[in-house]
């Protein structure tokens, strides 16, 4: 038996709106973390005492208080998708996140209420991330099992083109308010349009989520083979989403780089953005649709050694060159090689794991891997470059995501049962 043969004769059909609204989720997962950190300072001044100018300090804070509760989030959701089904899981988490944000949103400034201000942003901000971790293992696991045979790379790289556009959605929203509106009005209410706009798809697709059918795809008898190797996949899976996670935020960290570092116009932090969102969608279309052909096994480890060569060399050749051009270039190029991998990556994952684990296991190695290091790799580069003085210290840190994500994927193919693989060597 193949891992084709583990489709139903009849899968559920899902339509374009109920993909979109499947996928609106992750979505919005990257539009709040990109608008948290585009308006931290004006968060800061309006919700937290300014006490010797430590507002944006405070809102840093509150903004990685969010990915504590990730992790928690991810293996409650998981299991409530494992043990009742996902459907009824995206419409708990997506409700939760809607609830929260939309709280965030609307709560007075510190100069209204007092100190009862920082404490609901704490609250939500904690309700928010506990919901976006119960996000992806219920959706990825949705989306592999109710995709068509043949189709399930494209239908799990959705989940990737819509963080990648809400990277993007997120940038267009923050320069445009920026532009239009004056600074005291982006303090008083500008930042607060930014996340209502992301919040007012929730109802839209929470509506749409309930008319999704439950998938029923049986696991394959390989399955069966998880127990003995279960650790050894699990931890492979954690370190590449790691790794995956630690240098996408490090790409993305270029748009800051290119104005403290090597001093280029705050339009082009954006347009870095906007190259990275784009690039990145377009990549995991080409990498799921390659996938659902057939791929090789070393096509899934061959990325992760490209970047380990070739991080320090475009770093290099960046601060060498100080130009909007190649500032561009090496965030296209760097975008390109690691969005190679990530959606076959999991593909392979999801498809490795027992279908009455798959939710918690996906959910909960993501959420941690987020938790864990997407919270913290920005602020480390931050670190290096302050501690070191050195512009290519980045680097460093990206090469050793790198090198961990070439030991994680090579872990990750050697122990998925080769019929789940959905590869052809």
């Amino acid at each position: 038996m193949t891992a084709a043969d583990a489709w139903p004769s009849a899968p559920p059909r899902i339509n374009r709106k109920q993909l979109a609204a499947v996928c609106m989720g992750n979505g919005l997962d990257f539009y709040d973390f990109v608008t948290f950190a585009f308006f931290a300072t004006q968060i800061g001044r309006t919700l937290f005492p300014d006490n010797g100018g430590n507002g944006l300090l405070y809102a840093l804070l509150t903004f990685g208080a969010g990915f504590l509760t990730r992790p928690l989030g991810g293996i409650a959701f998981g299991r409530i998708a494992d043990r009742r089904g996902r459907v009824p899981a995206m419409l708990m988490s997506f409700s939760l996140m809607g609830v929260s944000i939309v709280g965030l949103a609307l709560t007075p400034a510190y100069a209204t209420i007092g100190m009862a201000a920082p404490v609901l942003a704490v609250t939500f901000r904690l309700l928010q991330g506990f919901a976006l971790g119960g996000e992806v293992g219920p959706n990825a696991a949705f989306l592999y099992e109710a995709a068509p045979r043949g189709r399930r790379a494209l239908y799990v790289a959705m989940l990737g083109v819509t963080q990648n556009l809400a990277v993007v959605a997120s940038g267009a929203v923050g320069a445009i308010l920026s532009a239009w509106l004056m600074p005291a009005e982006l303090d008083a209410y500008g930042w607060r349009i930014a996340f209502l706009i992301g919040a007012a798809i929730v109802p839209v697709a929470a509506w749409i989520r309930r008319t999704l059918v439950e998938p029923t795809m049986p696991d394959a008898p390989e399955a069966s083979l998880l127990p003995r190797r279960s650790r050894s996949l699990v931890i492979g899976g954690f370190l590449t989403l790691a790794a995956g996670n630690v240098a996408f935020l490090s790409i993305e960290y270029l748009g800051t780089y290119a104005q403290t570092v090597l001093n280029l116009p705050a339009e082009n932090a954006f347009h870095s953005i906007l190259v990275l969102g784009l690039v990145a969608a377009a990549t995991d279309l080409v990498a799921a649709r390659l996938m659902d052909r057939g791929i090789p096994a070393w096509w899934l480890v061959l990325p992760w050694a490209v970047l380990l060569v070739f991080i320090i060399p475009s770093f290099m050749i960046l601060t060498d060159l100080r130009t909007p051009g190649a500032l561009l270039a090496i965030t296209a190029f760097l975008g390109i090689v690691l969005e190679l991998t990530f959606i076959p990556m999991l593909v392979v994952f999801i498809g490795a794991l027992p279908r009455t684990a798959r939710a918690t296991l996906v959910g909960g190695a993501y959420a941690l891997a987020i938790a864990i290091f997407g919270g913290s790799a920005q602020p480390i580069i931050n670190r290096l470059l302050a501690w070191t003085g050195n512009p290519i210290s980045p680097a460093w840190y990206m090469t050793l995501a790198a090198a961990v994500g070439l030991v994680g994927i090579v872990m990750l193919i050697r122990n998925a049962p080769r019929p789940l693989r959905g590869l052809t060597a």
